[in-house]
């Protein structure tokens, strides 16, 4: 499907490349309204919908109370802490790169994977 380009969407894939913060429909609202102040939270989630099937942005379902977007479209891993919430990327090659020698070895064509992980992050672990 071909969508028009807008100044709204623009402005949220704009706001999604500018963070690594992985961030949820309700922040990405708050920075979009500095330069649209009429945006509803439903052209934001329109519009992140929209980004995803055009494949600009990925969503994730983190097991939180809400999804949270990222902007870098490439397979990655990702790690969500169960007491602050905060997704981080993993950056370390080597488990992408034995997941995908595991991949190329089966007889079904893998467009892209999902590989999170689950856990206390460093902040909230020195807080206990």
């Amino acid at each position: 499907m071909e969508y028009r380009k807008t100044k709204q969407r623009q402005k949220i894939l704009e706001i999604l490349q500018g963070t690594t913060s992985h961030p949820a429909a309700n922040w990405i609202y708050d920075k979009a309204r500095a330069e649209f102040p009429d945006i509803s939270m439903g052209t934001v989630y329109r519009n992140l919908a929209v980004l995803e099937e055009m494949g600009k942005i990925q969503r994730l379902s983190c097991g939180a109370t809400f999804d949270r977007y990222d902007a870098n479209v490439e397979p990655h891993i990702h790690f969500v802490c169960r007491k602050c919430s905060k997704v981080t990327d993993i950056h370390d090659a080597l488990p992408s790169a034995k997941l995908k020698e595991t991949i190329s070895g089966i007889d079904m064509r893998v467009d892209t994977y999902d590989l999170t992980c689950y856990g206390v992050c460093k902040e909230c672990q020195s807080s206990q």
